[in-house]
């Protein structure tokens, strides 16, 4: 089996991908988390008070999923200061599939974090 070859400049660009989509994704988190909470304000039926609520708290768990990712990406970043500057890095196979595992992460919290979204935006439809 032949060993997985990571460039640096594509590790590189796939991290600044995902930097830039952490952060706006502990924005969006913010504004959602405003937004419900305008909601508590003029809804008075328990059902939908508790559906608010579960979608704070889901949101809450999402900023932890993400704050996680981006402590292990720049975990990852320190560890490759330490290594040589080769273009190649061949023989860091544990490097390779942390990366692979991170991208993995990364497409996980995607979906997820995205089907979320979809049933907070339905719910806000049904409930303005």
């Amino acid at each position: 089996m032949e060993k997985p070859v990571l460039y640096n400049s594509n590790r590189e660009f796939e991290q600044q991908q995902w930097k830039g989509e952490i952060a706006y994704w502990k924005e969006e988190l913010e504004m959602f988390t405003i937004k419900l909470s305008e909601f508590i304000t003029r809804w008075g039926e328990k059902e939908i008070l508790d559906q608010i609520d579960d979608y704070r708290r889901q949101f809450v768990f999402h900023g932890e999923v993400i704050e996680d990712l981006l402590e292990d990406l720049e975990q990852q970043e320190v560890f490759l200061m330490a290594q040589s500057d080769a273009d190649i890095l061949k023989n860091e196979t544990a490097l390779v599939k942390n990366h692979v595992n991170l991208r993995k992460r990364m497409e996980n919290q995607r979906e997820i974090y995205a089907q979320l979204k979809k049933q907070v935006f339905r719910f806000l439809e049904e409930y303005l």
